[in-house]
């Protein structure tokens, strides 16, 4: 390790998993669709916020749109 670094001299790169970074956010969820996905988690071992965001992006990646019939 240097003692002192030249930082003007060093290039600067932008993070390669910087696409792959979370932001956090407060939504309003229905009590009953958290019960669900954490019936979800138990049978599955996984944090139910990590699938309720596995769902959201899954629905993205494959651009499904909600269908609303407003009668």
């Amino acid at each position: 390790m240097k003692n002192e670094y030249d930082l003007p001299k060093m290039k600067s790169r932008k993070n390669p998993y910087s696409k792959y970074l979370k932001r956090q956010i407060s939504i309003r969820i229905d009590v009953d669709t958290i019960e669900y996905f954490k019936k979800l988690a138990e049978e599955s071992g996984m944090p139910y916020q990590n699938l309720i965001n596995l769902y959201l992006a899954d629905c993205a990646k494959h651009n499904k749109k909600i269908v609303f019939n407003w009668k």
